[in-house]
């Protein structure tokens, strides 16, 4: 995982089969970031690898916080 300009890029091991990597994108964010599964929704990407998720109940500056700390990364 990790930052690549505006965006995240994040690696899951479920392969691209009947939405199981969509879904694993989706459990891997809402874990990571601590939000009900009800916080994440694929807003476009289903058939592709670049993908468009929405996040509700938490705001952007802490979305990159938490995935940075994930990832490794620091954050400034």
């Amino acid at each position: 995982m990790g930052r690549h300009g505006d965006r995240w890029k994040v690696r899951v091991a479920a392969p691209p089969e009947h939405g199981t990597a969509n879904q694993a994108v989706l459990a891997l964010l809402t874990e990571t970031l601590g939000l009900p599964r009800s916080g994440a929704r694929l807003v476009s990407g289903g058939a592709s690898r670049d993908k468009i998720v929405e996040l509700t109940g938490i705001e952007s500056a802490e979305i990159d916080r938490r995935l940075a700390s994930a990832g490794g990364q620091e954050h400034v």
